[in-house]
């Protein structure tokens, strides 16, 4: 199977969890037949942590500073150009069975390219993203957007929705036939729990609680201090350096330091505030479950269907149940459980 992967939202060397899950699901494409990359662009400012990934990139188109109000005709020319390399390549006789592109808002590279090439779309869908930049970010031109994102949603063959929120969305607000629910996935290797306490200069018997992610301000990583100092444990903030949070911070980690530094710790937290965003599938949670780091998370997005049978889910803003909930969990390790991009993968191109 011949399997084209556009991505025009997203950095593939970026440090995020969203460069993470393009990552992980194209080596696992590349599993399922020929997958070939087409992307926009490897970083962006703030740099790139994998190593590189061959592929056909585009580049961002330069944009004069008098048509700022308009930028997203960038993201339009960015994905416009997306869709034509792989035309091109369809030209010199790389024919794709299967087109599959990670939704970005302002991008219809994949449908065009579908069409052009009389191939099934399947549209990769991790966030409604004209709410999501309304609430974010900005977004200069609402009307025009949603009805952007909307003939690109519906004109897809198959949607993979990453959350239960998601789907309901989709089938239910924008009117989508063909959705289906697939969860992120991890790559995890077994981590070496010795190895990663040394790694982060922990003590032998010191207790250790650990927040993994980019630090956006809706994921509550100002209250994993509170919970280790209850709880007499250092935290470990595993992410880009968040400056006046007593902790230990190694920085990004990938592969098998992530591993094992999530094998050194003694908890796990997700501890999202209630306005965090409900059509979110965190996954840390997952790299957690990898390495059988107890958890406690709150209830928001898909928490509930993603952590084990054995963690705990508390209220999103119930400061006293998440402490207490942490010391009725911290050190009670689980077997690891691993759900695989490969899995993700093949459930992403299953028939119908």
């Amino acid at each position: 199977m011949k399997i084209a992967y556009l991505v025009a939202g997203v950095p593939l060397r970026g440090p995020s969890g969203a460069s993470a899950h393009a990552r992980g699901l194209l080596a696992a494409l590349a599993k399922q037949g020929e997958a070939r990359l087409f992307a926009v662009r490897e970083h962006d400012r703030r740099g790139a942590v994998a190593p590189p990934i061959p592929g056909v990139y585009t580049g961002v188109p330069g944009w004069p500073s008098y048509l700022r109000r308009w930028e997203e005709l960038r993201e339009i020319r960015a994905g416009r150009r997306l869709g034509e390399r792989l035309i091109e390549e369809a030209d010199r006789g790389w024919l794709p069975d299967r087109i599959i592109e990670r939704h970005s808002l302002f991008s219809d590279a994949g449908l065009r390219a579908a069409e052009a090439l009389g191939r099934p779309l399947l549209l990769e869908v991790n966030a409604p993203l004209c709410a999501e930049r309304a609430r974010y970010e900005a977004l200069p031109h609402p009307a025009w957007a949603a009805r952007w994102e909307r003939t690109v949603l519906r004109g897809a063959s198959r949607i993979a929705a990453v959350s239960r929120w998601l789907v309901r969305w989709l089938r239910e607000e924008i009117g989508c036939a063909d959705v289906i629910w697939v969860p992120n996935g991890t790559d995890l290797p077994p981590g070496d729990r010795a190895r990663g306490r040394a790694a982060l200069g922990l003590g032998a018997d010191e207790p250790a609680i650990a927040f993994l992610g980019s630090m956006r301000p809706y994921h509550g990583v100002e209250r994993c201090l509170p919970v280790a100092q209850a709880l007499g444990a250092r935290l470990v903030l595993l992410g880009p350096p968040q400056p006046g949070i007593e902790a230990l911070q190694p920085g990004w980690l990938l592969g098998q330091a992530l591993a094992d530094a999530l094998a050194a710790v003694d908890l796990a937290l997700a501890p999202y505030p209630a306005t965090a965003p409900p059509w979110f599938c965190p996954l840390k949670l997952l790299d957690y479950r990898s390495q059988g780091t107890p958890i406690v998370a709150t209830d928001v997005g898909d928490c509930a269907a993603l952590i084990g049978p054995e963690d705990l889910l508390v209220p999103p803003d119930d400061a006293g149940a998440l402490i207490e909930a942490s010391r009725r969990r911290i050190g009670q390790r689980s077997a690891p459980f691993v759900r695989s991009w490969a899995t993700v993968a093949a459930e992403m191109l299953a028939p119908p």
